[in-house]
């Protein structure tokens, strides 16, 4: 089998339960950092790019992306970015992590309270993040991630062809 129809084998139709900590629904391309990000003075809300010098994905946007970032790092000064990056379109579609982070928690549900714009974080497990980071190396493949209601969230893969 071609290493091209192996890939979208694998991500066809997969599926994820998580912890809703923030409710929305998002889609989009996914990006997994490899390092923790602090929206305060990592990120600018502005033009919607990571700006921390040194960091791994430096100069990339997180707009309209589903972002996987295990962790966050910084002042919870990085609640207020997060809901300007939101509030500009700059923001990532979704959040996913390994443990629950009140600053990005707060600057998503901030965002929602503030300016009707809905941004979910979700929490998986160790063998979740794995399985989505695997999903992150197909090109064509987008994330859905639905957080209806606290405490319950799905994710799962989508075509990004319109074809």
């Amino acid at each position: 089998m071609p290493a091209d129809t192996r890939t979208q084998a694998r991500t066809r139709s997969r599926s994820w339960s998580a912890l809703a900590v923030v409710t929305g629904r998002g889609q989009g391309q996914p990006l997994l950092l490899d390092e923790p990000l602090s929206f305060w003075g990592g990120y600018d809300a502005e033009r919607g790019r990571i700006i921390e010098t040194g960091h791994a994905q430096h100069g990339l946007s997180l707009g309209g992306r589903v972002l996987l970032m295990a962790r966050a790092k910084g002042s919870s000064s990085s609640s207020s970015v997060l809901a300007e990056a939101i509030r500009n379109g700059t923001g990532p579609a979704a959040i996913v992590m390994r443990a629950p982070d009140l600053i990005v928690g707060l600057g998503s549900i901030v965002a929602s309270e503030l300016y009707g714009q809905h941004v979910p974080v979700l929490v998986v497990s160790q063998a979740q993040w794995r399985a989505l980071a695997s999903v992150c190396i197909a090109a064509d493949v987008g994330l859905l991630v639905d957080a209806s209601d606290t405490g319950a969230g799905t994710i799962r893969t989508v075509s990004l062809h319109s074809g």
